[in-house]
């Protein structure tokens, strides 16, 4: 598989990320068995967080044997720093290692949070100790909000930027061009989420995928145009959602990227235009 140069830091990951959330509710030996088959496939990024119910310590034993082949990033909701230095310290137990190649907050929205995880006893002095102490490598955010990645990016030299780079809240909004526009100048890692969304599920709809809190596409021909779409922009790397069917689409899709034609462009923009996207509106 492709690997990526990480940003500014001299590392290079996989194009497609293993989302870990892959791993919640398996059994033991479920788990190591798709983490397995992803590391086989040529999966070198793993990414995780402990909102994902059990998938920390699922993968954590899963990932054990590979865990010096590959970089694994974390993350954190907690808000102030003595919150966050309390799940750090937990993830790195649940994922038994001593460190996390990167470790970000997670979900910011508002700007009220950027204050907060800025503002003094926030959560980014936890990141910034962390890092002094060699317990992370390198930091950065996931966002949901372009204000909200914007004005991080404005407030700290982060390494890496996790942002809705979709397919459908791009082609109907233009929503992530301002984001990853900021982010290349800024010579980050520019990691995708969310790059198999489609639309929001409506209400009473049948939930064939019940990990993903959005529909995504339907068919593998669907996911070779989205990360096709994904990975033709300046992105690094794009991370699966948390089913095993759509990673192992997204690793076949990662063998045929190539920029879309204009007339596939334009089709999946019109496309686009009928779909209720994920963003931005909710999150």
């Amino acid at each position: 598989m492709e690997r990526r140069p990480f940003g500014k830091t001299g590392e290079k990951v996989s194009v497609i990320g293993c989302g870990g959330i892959i791993c919640m509710n398996e059994e033991p030996g479920e788990a190591k068995r798709l983490v397995s088959q992803a590391v086989d496939r040529g999966i070198t990024y793993f990414d995780v967080a402990p909102s994902y119910g059990n998938s920390e310590e699922r993968l954590g034993p899963a990932l054990a044997p590979y865990r010096k082949k590959v970089f694994l990033a974390c993350k954190t909701g907690k808000r102030i720093a003595v919150e966050a230095a309390a799940e750090l310290a937990n993830s790195l137990a649940h994922l038994k290692t001593d460190h996390f190649d990167l470790y970000q907050h997670h979900a910011v929205k508002t700007l009220e949070e950027v204050e907060t995880i800025m503002g003094p006893g926030g959560a980014m002095e936890t990141f910034v100790k962390a890092r002094e102490k060699g317990i992370v490598r390198f930091l950065g955010f996931s966002a949901h909000t372009e204000e909200a990645a914007l004005a991080l990016m404005d407030r700290y030299e982060f390494d890496s930027v996790l942002f809705p780079f979709n397919w459908a809240a791009w082609l109907k909004a233009g929503f992530g061009e301002k984001v990853l526009l900021k982010a290349e100048k800024k010579g980050m890692a520019r990691l995708a989420l969310k790059t198999l969304a489609k639309r929001k599920w409506e209400e009473g709809e049948e939930r064939a995928w019940p990990k993903c809190w959005y529909k995504p596409v339907e068919t593998y021909e669907e996911a070779v145009q989205a990360v096709r779409f994904t990975l033709s922009k300046p992105v690094t790397a794009a991370v699966s959602p948390g089913h095993a069917q759509l990673l192992w689409w997204m690793c076949d899709a990662a063998e045929h990227v190539r920029p879309l034609s204009a007339h596939e462009e334009e089709a999946l923009a019109e496309e686009a235009q009928g779909l209720e996207a994920i963003f931005p509106q909710g999150g």
